[in-house]
């Protein structure tokens, strides 16, 4: 659990919240990507610290559970703390409070980018002698990456262009405009029945302006759905997988 980390306080808007009041996924990520920035920007390794090396976070996996979904709430506390690094990886926690009730974490993994040639850069290479930014240690209550596998059957697809609106400060699509994509072939139905629970993501490979993404569903049983994004050329750029609970 998160004891010394960085918080801020979310007031939920209209516009980040669906019809029942829940708030919308891809506010979900873009408020943890928030924080992240933010809280990395006061510790010495975020945006303006790295990019004139010409590096970047690349966000590659996350993990979130839910005790209850945010329903029909305007003001939640998001809670988050840098959990250090691996050989190549850097990790990250986050918690989500409405008051002192725990509604959900999540556990996410990074890796800096060289922006030329693509390659990842080793955290302590980057980031050398900072206090904030140690080996990992792993603890008892930590979350655990699920290992999804690729859909072989899907059931459900649509087809999208990365438009100029959905790119970031790095030039390719926000990570929180996957989800969008790969939630948008569930039926209305579904999506206004269902909650999300517990949600696994794997980000492989960049989208970037102009790229026509395949977005595909197949499901495991009548709550656990696994999506898949694939570009033009049968890349796979986004796997998920997420386990639903009736509303």
């Amino acid at each position: 659990m998160i004891k010394n980390g960085y918080e801020e306080k979310l007031i939920l808007k209209y516009s980040e919240t669906d019809q029942n009041l829940a708030m919308k996924p891809f506010a979900l990520l873009n408020f943890l990507q928030d924080i992240a920035s933010k809280n990395a920007e006061d510790l010495g390794f975020g945006y303006s610290f790295i990019h004139p090396k010409n590096y970047a976070w690349f966000l590659l996996k996350y993990r979130m559970e839910f005790e209850e979904y945010p329903f029909d709430v305007q003001e939640l506390t998001l809670k988050t703390e840098p959990r250090g690094y691996n050989k190549l990886f850097a990790f990250r926690d986050f918690e989500l409070y409405r008051g002192e009730k725990l509604l959900g974490r999540m556990h996410s993994m990074w890796s800096m980018v060289d922006i030329d040639s693509r390659t990842i850069v080793p955290v302590p290479v980057a980031i050398p002698d900072s206090p904030y930014m140690r080996q990992f240690e792993k603890r008892e209550d930590d979350l655990a990456f699920a290992k999804i596998t690729s859909i072989t059957k899907p059931i459900l697809e649509k087809e999208f262009e990365v438009r100029y609106n959905d790119l970031d400060v790095n030039g390719h699509a926000n990570n929180g405009n996957y989800i969008v994509w790969a939630f948008e072939p569930l039926s209305y139905e579904f999506k206004n029945e269902h909650k999300i629970k517990v949600v696994d993501m794997i980000y492989k490979k960049e989208a970037k302006f102009g790229d026509n993404l395949i977005s595909q569903i197949e499901f495991k049983d009548e709550v656990t759905t696994v999506h898949r994004l694939q570009n033009a050329n049968g890349e796979d750029l986004f796997l998920m997988e997420c386990v639903w609970a009736k509303l």
